[in-house]
């Protein structure tokens, strides 16, 4: 027998073929990239929010307190922020949410009942996020009158 030549194959003919079709692979990445990227953006939307209520229009003015009036109130915890995003209670220092959370317990708790109203002090060039670290404590320390009013250094 004669060596008969191996056909070869020929692939042009074979993607003539299916060039109706349409390659849903580059489609199915793009659905799944936008999938991803929706689903990290959505989580970053999801934020914690400090209800603040507007003043009743009938309601009586506070009359303006100095800060070493507020310090000798029995019912007021007064959290200091300093420039150094450094946090404050009472004359010691918070280093972590925790031991933040712990003084504004023992505040709470303190000799007459305890306080139930927080200032947030805090130095006008003190981080906001340090800041907002300190009100959320106290809103799940439980206190319930949270305010914020910033200070110069020499009022510290």
């Amino acid at each position: 027998m004669p060596d008969a030549p191996i056909p070869t194959p020929d692939f042009r003919n074979a993607r003539l073929e299916s060039a109706g079709e349409l390659d849903m692979t580059p489609m199915v990445d793009v659905t799944f990239l936008l999938l991803i990227f929706f689903m990290v953006t959505a989580a970053f939307s999801l934020q914690k929010s400090i209800n603040v209520p507007t003043p009743e229009p009938d309601q009586e003015t506070e009359q303006a307190r100095t800060i070493q009036e507020l310090e000798s109130d029995e019912d007021t915890i007064i959290v200091r922020v300093y420039r150094d995003n450094t946090i404050w209670v009472a004359g010691q220092q918070a280093p972590s949410d925790h031991d933040l959370l712990v003084k504004l317990r023992e505040q709470m708790s303190g000799p007459g009942g305890g306080a139930s109203n927080l200032i947030v002090l805090a130095d006008p060039d003190a981080r906001h996020e340090t800041v907002v670290r300190a009100l959320d404590a106290g809103s799940a320390a439980g206190i319930e009158s949270l305010r914020l009013a910033t200070a110069d250094e020499d009022e510290f």
